[in-house]
């Protein structure tokens, strides 16, 4: 077992201007160390590491409730859509991340922590041809917390799905599901 470098990213909460174009150009090419810790100098390892040996790379990016793994997992594959001048008019991350509504719709849940909370993993997996450019990505789902389904704790709640399908009962379209309206707090959701 072989573990690469790791980097520990915390969330500030806004926006810092250390993502741009401009910051992905300074690290595209540059060896480990020779900058200061990034999430683009992980991606750039892996990216020169998958040219040189010809060899699959993994990032993981793991962390607490609200740490930010979307946002370092997203701005890891705008660096590697930009620095293999993938020819695909979108960005990759914008294609792979544009299914994130129904998954989340589906597998995030209000925690005492986080009111967006993934309750499930991810693995995301891009696809590059022989000159090192993306030709493609997948994204699977796994570890889904099923318990939530039947059984919330204190102050969370269920699947957002859920609420969602609750707040369209209404709707012709979803009559024949017969749903009733969600209750909370003696408040109504319609």
């Amino acid at each position: 077992l072989v573990v690469g470098i790791i980097l520990v990213a915390i969330n500030p909460y806004k926006q810092l201007p250390i993502y741009g174009d401009a910051i992905i150009h300074a690290y595209s090419g540059q060896n480990m160390g020779d900058m200061d810790p990034h999430i683009f100098a992980v991606a750039e390892e892996a990216y020169k590491q998958m040219a040189r040996n010809n060899k699959n790379q993994s990032i993981i990016v793991s962390g607490e409730s609200g740490a930010g793994k979307t946002v370092s997992a997203r701005y890891a594959m705008r660096y590697f859509a930009t620095v293999s001048k993938s020819s695909s008019n979108a960005h990759v991350e914008d294609k792979v991340l544009a299914s994130n509504p129904i998954t989340e719709a589906v597998g995030n849940a209000k925690t005492t922590r986080n009111d967006n909370s993934s309750r499930f993993g991810k693995y995301t997996e891009i696809s590059f041809d022989q000159s090192y450019q993306i030709i493609g990505a997948n994204m699977r789902t796994y570890l889904l917390e099923k318990s939530r389904v039947v059984f919330q704790s204190e102050n969370e709640r269920n699947y957002h799905i859920f609420y969602q399908l609750c707040a369209s009962a209404m709707q012709p379209e979803f009559k024949h599901l017969k749903l009733g309206r969600f209750q909370e707090n003696n408040l109504l959701f319609i």
